[in-house]
Formats: structure tokens, sequence, C-alpha cells
């Protein structure tokens, strides 16, 4: 045993002293399967929820034009959740105790499987309050619109995510300047998506001023800020 520890630091020695790098391989199968299921998603929604309609075209879609909004929107919502949890889910610190200690069967979830649930339950609870925000204050009629609208920012943000985790899963990267990079890429785009929804064209958000501004605070800056609590702890 200890004749097999000194030849492991000799080893090691003489891989640092020629400057050989030893590289652990990692095995990010189930980011491929992901994404390609994720493209596939967007490909079935593009081909029969929106009549053959490309990328381009359907981003410049009018609402009276458009068909199978709220399927379409649903399609969107899922693959942002996936794949924003893949891109975020390594960098995670560690899994809670208290999720780790609650097992099925012996399995209990990994940082993937904790990430995805944690934003898929912020999200999807934030649009549900958004509904009864927008029929709290009588603006019930632009909520079709709205997520119409919305699921069209979430398509581009998407794809610029999958983009990031083929970065960040197959090549050759610094974790640490990464995670930063990502950091600031998504808060650059969270600040857009707040001018995008204020000054959008389509008038998406209630017109009083006062519900505009409740609504940027309480419905979108405190969940980010919330999630990021319980992701990185």
């Amino acid at each position: 045993m200890i004749n097999s520890v000194n030849y492991f630091f000799l080893y090691s020695y003489f891989c640092k002293k020629n400057n050989q790098l030893i590289r652990i391989a990692q095995h990010n199968d189930w980011v491929v399967w992901i994404l390609v299921g994720c493209i596939f998603l967007y490909i079935f929604m593009l081909v029969s929820l929106r009549r053959d309609s490309g990328v381009l075209e359907f981003l410049m879609q009018k609402f009276p034009d458009s068909t199978n909004n709220f399927l379409s929107w649903m399609i969107i919502s899922v693959v942002f959740c996936v794949t924003l949890s893949v891109l975020v889910s390594p960098y995670l610190p560690a899994v809670p105790n208290t999720i780790s200690a609650l097992q099925i069967g012996g399995y209990e979830l990994n940082k993937f499987g904790y990430t995805f649930l944690a934003i898929s339950a912020f999200y999807f609870m934030k649009n549900a309050l958004s509904y009864l925000f927008f029929a709290g204050t009588g603006s019930v009629k632009k909520w079709e619109v709205f997520y119409f609208t919305v699921s069209k920012f979430y398509f581009s943000f998407s794809l610029i995510i999958m983009i990031l985790c083929v970065i960040s899963n197959f090549y050759i990267v610094d974790r640490a300047e990464m995670f930063n990079i990502c950091v600031v890429g998504l808060a650059a785009i969270f600040l857009f998506k707040l001018s995008y929804y204020l000054f959008h064209s389509s008038r998406i958000l209630p017109e009083i001023w006062y519900y505009k501004i409740l609504y940027i605070c309480t419905l979108q800056i405190v969940p980010v800020l919330v999630l990021w609590k319980v992701l990185f702890f």
C-alpha cells in the first residue's frame, strides 16, 4: 500500500515536472440527450403547432395570425427550465441536506434534479401569480397577448442557453471564469427582459404606471433573488 502511494506521488511530481496535465474525462452524454430532446420539441412546435413556421417567421409573427399560443408557450417554458437547469446545476455547491434526506426507493435528487425542480417551481408559480395580477388589475384581456409575446423572448433566451451549455460542458474552460461569464450574461439578459416588458409595442403590461412598477418589482426581481438564495445558499 505504501509503495502504491509513493508511486502515485512520484508519478504526479513527474507529470508536473514535465508540464503534463492529466484531464479527467467527463461523461456528458446526458447533456447531449437533453439538448437533442429540447431541439426536437422546438421542431415539433414549429412544424405542427406553428404550421411549418421558421424560427425568424415565428419571432416576427403577429398575435392575430398566431395559432396554438398556449401549447407553444408551455413547450417553450419546459425547454427553458430544462436548459437553464443544465447550465446552472454544475455550479451548485451542493444539494441541501433536507432535500437529500428525501429519498424514494433509495434514490435522491442530484444537482440537476434539484435545480430543475427549484427553477420549475419558481417559474410556474411566478406565471400563476402573474395571471392573478393581471386579473386583479383589470387587465385580464391582455393575458393572452402577454404570454404570446413573452414566449418569443424565452424562445430566444433558451437558444442562447443551449449554446452556453455546449460551451460549458464540451469545451475546456475555466469553471470560475465561465461561471462569472454566465452570471454577467444572464444578468444582462434579465435587464433586457425588463425593458422588453416595459417598452414593447404591444403594451403587454397594465396601462397604469404604478401597476407596471409593482409587477416588475414583485413578480420579476424578487423571484430571481429568492431563486438565487435557494440555489446558492
